[in-house]
């Protein structure tokens, strides 16, 4: 490979750093270009892009960019290196993950992963990473948790309905006969005395 030619990839890679937040580091030493094929088609389907490169060309494409952003990422560079670029944080996770079920193997294996600033190193933190959360998952749990009180004010509105339109009033009625019955008896009892009192006064 000629120096031109390095430099060509060097450029290119700085392209995809710069257009990606996430990207994983994987070793795909010892499968077979058949797997590699399927892994390639796989990532494709799955949106993810799959490069592969030399480790030298990918650590000055990093280093040109921001040595001290990845510089987390330096020591995953050695062996067979081939890079996922990736919208969704865990979607090359996925597609890890499945690919060594099917397979029934241990590779590719994860290096390191950047996720939005965070290094993640070892093969060890695939599990973790198959569970982070999307943006768009996190904002679908912030809008459930705004909807939940929209959510009871429409239940109490619906129960409101279906008891006659009024809460609490029927309760408010039933104790209201309860608080005049005793006024009844006392208009007897205050007449009772002048009609004594006018009695002499016919005579």
């Amino acid at each position: 490979m000629t120096k031109e030619q390095k430099n060509e990839v060097i450029e290119a890679l700085k392209e995809k750093f710069s257009q990606y937040s996430n990207f994983y580091v994987t070793n795909t030493e010892s499968l077979s270009v058949e797997q590699v094929s399927n892994l390639r088609r796989t990532c494709f389907n799955k949106q993810v892009e799959m490069k592969v490169a030399k480790n030298t060309l990918i650590k000055k494409a990093l280093e040109s960019l921001d040595a001290d952003r990845y510089s987390g990422m330096f020591d995953s560079l050695n062996n067979v290196t081939a890079l996922m670029f990736s919208e969704n944080p865990k979607e090359p996770a996925l597609i890890l993950s499945s690919f060594r079920k099917d397979s029934k193997g241990e590779k590719p294996e994860l290096k390191a992963a950047f996720i939005n600033g965070d290094v993640f190193t070892g093969d060890n933190n695939l599990a973790t990473l198959t569970k982070i959360k999307t943006k768009n998952e996190l904002i679908g749990e912030v809008i459930g948790l705004l909807q939940s009180p929209a959510k009871r004010v429409l239940a109490a509105l619906l129960h409101h309905h279906e008891n006659g339109g009024v809460i609490g009033k029927p309760e408010a009625e039933a104790a209201a006969p309860t608080a005049e019955a005793p006024a009844a008896p006392e208009a007897p009892a205050t007449d009772a005395p002048a009609a004594e009192g006018e009695a002499p006064a016919a005579e």
